[in-house]
């Protein structure tokens, strides 16, 4: 007699916490209940994924896309969480990660419900979008209530102190001296036509501890005028509290916060003399000035400068990091990248700038030259055959799954049909017949369109010489068209940021490079690399570019 084994389930832990002002251990508690349950079950559990400090309101949460991606990959075949509520706090993300579970034949389980269905997403996503409603509502009431009686709803503000105690009730602020003669004189030096950033160095130079006690930036005194950010568009420094001036929704597409000004009828406007800083008269002289200077340039809903929403992204944008101060390289004319602490606050000597042309090219340069390597080729090569029998195996297993189905669908036509033989029609009999037989269609069209297997590929006798003809025309496509972006958005999700640092000797800049791509790099060249440099090179150590000679593990110069 043959005994079937049957393999254990799969199982994996699904816990999150929505904000910082819960505990850490919550965590710990979700994976505990839920690891208990699996068990259990006799289920093994092969994987957790959390978010903490997260809100469900979002899908974009690095564990939840996670999860989503390896029930794609079929890593696993169930997965537990404390609640549907942790999953999300969205019916469509909910209902949206349901589905692809069925699709997969992953089931859902929770430790009080068991086994989640259709019916649970339905009622328990939807209590939890609305309890999610709900509490936004109350938030926003009671800001209301704060604002009307003359309370700033919101933390701390350049050059005032929250006022603590029973007599003066919490939320209430005074002014700070020191920290409003600053305030005035921001106002001052502005109306008498000195820029933010030069209001900025100046202080920085002298000394002057900015918000938080850090150092001033050229934003933090400019702000936005349409939005009331900023010191020069700060109301409360002329004695006026405005409360609701722009409200924040989420983009459900990104899981960004997105800023929206609100009409002059939703706003509350209460005079707060007490908080005055600023008269009437200098107040008006700075909204004059800013009048006057505004670039009149197209803006779009959510009041951003168009011509910085629709800003080419470049290859390396946004990870290009000063290595004396640790801020950003920051686009700062015509293709030029330069230290934005250096030239918004003057709190960096960093005065190096570099073409983005130049340092893109030697990024590229050595990239190319590692990807053209006969062993990169050679697994190139390799890969593309393992990818073709992967998905030959899918095929197979898709048009497996569509045959058991047909199969069930012609037995339950079958039961049918018997049933009407014996006398026990009936219209709704007829109707089930007639669904099940839509159904049987379907699934035969879609079993003739899926082949037991994918034709043998053919390989062209000159599959290298177009690999190096690819790569060798990689900087030309990137960012052209839909296929040179997606090559850009790939090349630069590798790189963690590349270090810019001035030269020891005095003329021009170092970069270290650091991220996958380095890792990328590393593999393709492993055997060069050692030769080169006998010392270990394990992630996150750094790489270097040297211009004409490809990726080298001595530091370039630009």
């Amino acid at each position: 007699m043959t005994v079937l084994h049957h393999p254990r389930l799969r199982a994996v832990i699904y816990a999150r916490y929505s904000t910082d002002k819960q505990r850490q251990e919550s965590i710990a508690d979700q994976i505990e209940l839920c690891r208990r349950y699996a068990v259990q079950q006799g289920w093994d559990v092969v994987d957790t994924y959390t978010d903490a400090a997260i809100s469900g309101a979002s899908r974009h949460r690095p564990g939840f896309l996670k999860l989503v991606d390896d029930a794609g990959r079929r890593r696993f075949d169930v997965v537990v969480s404390e609640g549907i509520d942790r999953l999300g706090r969205r019916l469509a993300d909910t209902s949206d990660l349901f589905d692809r579970l069925n699709f997969h034949n992953i089931k859902l389980y929770t430790p009080h419900l068991g086994e989640i269905t259709t019916l649970h997403i339905a009622i328990m996503g939807m209590m939890a979008q609305v309890q999610l409603k709900e509490t936004g509502q109350k938030t926003r009431r009671s800001h209301l209530g704060l604002a009307k009686e003359g309370r700033v709803p919101g933390g701390k503000a350049y050059g005032y102190d929250i006022v603590d105690g029973d007599k003066a009730g919490g939320g209430y602020r005074r002014i700070n001296a020191d920290e409003a003669a600053v305030v005035r004189r921001i106002f001052t030096l502005y109306a008498d036509g000195m820029s933010p950033r030069a209001i900025a160095r100046l202080l920085n130079d002298e000394n002057v501890p900015g918000p938080r006690g850090r150092r001033w930036v050229d934003t933090t005194i400019r702000g936005q005028v349409a939005r009331g950010t900023g010191i020069l568009n700060n109301a409360n420094y002329a004695g006026v509290l405005e409360w609701g001036r722009c409200e924040f929704v989420k983009d459900p597409g990104t899981g960004k916060r997105v800023a929206r000004i609100n009409p002059q009828e939703k706003r509350e406007i209460v005079e707060v003399p007490e908080l005055r800083i600023i008269d009437d008269v200098l107040w008006n002289r700075v909204k004059v000035r800013q009048e006057a200077v505004a670039t009149e340039i197209g803006r779009d809903e959510q009041g951003n400068a168009l011509n910085r929403v629709h800003r080419r992204r470049f290859l390396l944008s946004g990870v290009l990091v000063c290595g004396v101060c640790g801020g950003r390289y920051t686009i700062m004319g015509k293709d030029r990248y330069g230290c934005a602490g250096h030239r918004n606050s003057g709190t960096c000597p960093n005065d190096r700038t570099i073409t983005r042309q130049a340092i893109e090219g030697r990024v590229l340069a050595g990239l190319k030259e590692r990807l053209l390597g006969a062993d990169v080729v050679a697994a190139f090569i390799e890969e593309m055959v393992v990818a073709h029998r992967r998905e030959q195996a899918e095929a197979r297993n898709r048009r497996g799954d569509r045959e058991r189905a047909l199969a069930e669908v012609d037995r339950k036509i079958a039961s049918i049909l018997e049933a009407v033989e014996k006398g026990l029609y009936s219209p709704s009999l007829n109707a089930r017949l007639s669904a099940l037989e839509a159904e049987r269609a379907a699934l035969s069209t879609e079993i003739g369109a899926l082949r037991t297997e994918a034709p043998e590929m053919l390989l062209p006798a000159n599959l290298p010489e177009l690999y190096r003809r690819k790569i060798a025309e990689l900087e030309s496509v990137l960012g052209d068209g839909d296929e040179g972006m997606a090559a850009m958005e790939m090349i630069r999700s590798m790189v963690d940021r590349v270090v810019l640092s001035p030269c020891p000797s005095g003329a021009g800049l170092e970069a270290q490079l650091h991220g996958d791509l380095l890792a990328i790099l590393e593999a393709c060249a492993e055997a060069d690399l050692k030769r080169r440099q006998p010392a270990s090179l394990e992630a996150g150590c750094q790489l270097s570019v040297v211009a004409g000679a490809g990726f080298e593990p001595a530091t370039f110069r630009l």
